[in-house]
């Protein structure tokens, strides 16, 4: 992760791995003015204090608290604080494989989302990708968020209804099973199941209550607790069940089990001791 300070701005960027996604931008600005550019992948833009003026192919816009801005590729566009104290942003630029060029259009002519859900997904996914090791929930989000994007700027292709499908689910359960260490990408999932990536998370989700990633993690953290009742150290036991590093697999241990793991570690023993006494 690459990150400046410069009289009050702050940027923080980096590149996850992640599909999709070719760069995550987090920044703040009082004065600085963006000259007009473009780029080759679309933006995903929300802004969480001040607001942002730009002009897009000659139209001017703004970025109040509650909208996606989306400028796509190849299109001149700029960009300047609309307050006093500047703005505070979060931006994803993603890739055509997220969404196509025949978008564009449509982009142009609407690039201010006002949309609820939309709004909570970027969140939801820039929250995902600050946490090294949550790969899979954050492409989880990415393709929630495509889907979201498409059906907004092309509102006919919102009338399907998702159909069950209770055997991609299983068999996605099991190649789950069979990689709880290694893990795997959606698009892995997808080329190995001849299935889309949001086909699958929709089947796995409606099938057993719980999304891929949550059920990924869950039998991570259940491989780690029985590590940790062979008496192995909490680092150790982050490499071997899959863990980006030990602070991950504190943070989704705690969650699920409500200790941390050096404190389950400690503990798991005591009853017999008791008992002993």
């Amino acid at each position: 992760m690459a990150t400046s300070r410069d009289d009050g701005n702050h940027v923080s960027a980096w590149r996850p791995r992640v599909p999709g996604v070719v760069e995550v931008l987090h920044a703040r600005f009082t004065e600085y003015a963006y000259p007009m550019h473009v780029h080759q992948a679309w933006t995903v833009l929300i802004v969480d204090a001040g607001a942002v003026r730009y002009d897009l192919d000659r139209n001017a816009h703004g970025t109040p608290h509650d909208t996606v801005s989306l400028l796509p590729p190849h299109v001149p566009h700029n960009g300047s604080p609309a307050t006093p104290d500047g703005f505070r942003k979060r931006v994803l630029y993603l890739d055509s494989s997220r969404l196509g060029e025949h978008l564009i259009g449509a982009a142009v002519d609407g690039p201010d989302l006002r949309d609820p859900v939309l709004r909570l997904r970027v969140g939801q996914l820039h929250a995902a990708l600050t946490r090294p090791g949550d790969e899979l929930e954050a492409e989880s989000r990415l393709t929630f968020l495509g889907e979201r994007l498409r059906t907004l700027l092309r509102p006919r292709d919102a009338v399907r209804v998702p159909r069950r499908d209770p055997d991609v689910a299983r068999r996605l359960r099991e190649l789950l099973d069979e990689r709880v260490a290694e893990g795997l990408t959606l698009d892995e999932a997808g080329g190995l199941l001849a299935a889309h990536p949001a086909h699958l998370v929709r089947a796995f989700s409606g099938a057993y209550g719980i999304a891929p990633h949550q059920y990924l993690m869950s039998r991570r953290v259940e491989l780690a607790r029985g590590l940790l009742l062979e008496g192995q150290p909490p680092g150790e036991v982050a490499a071997v069940a899959g863990f980006y590093d030990q602070a991950h697999l504190t943070r989704h241990f705690k969650r699920l089990v409500g200790v941390t793991p050096g404190r389950y570690r400690a503990g798991a023993s005591s009853p017999y001791r008791r008992g002993a006494s």
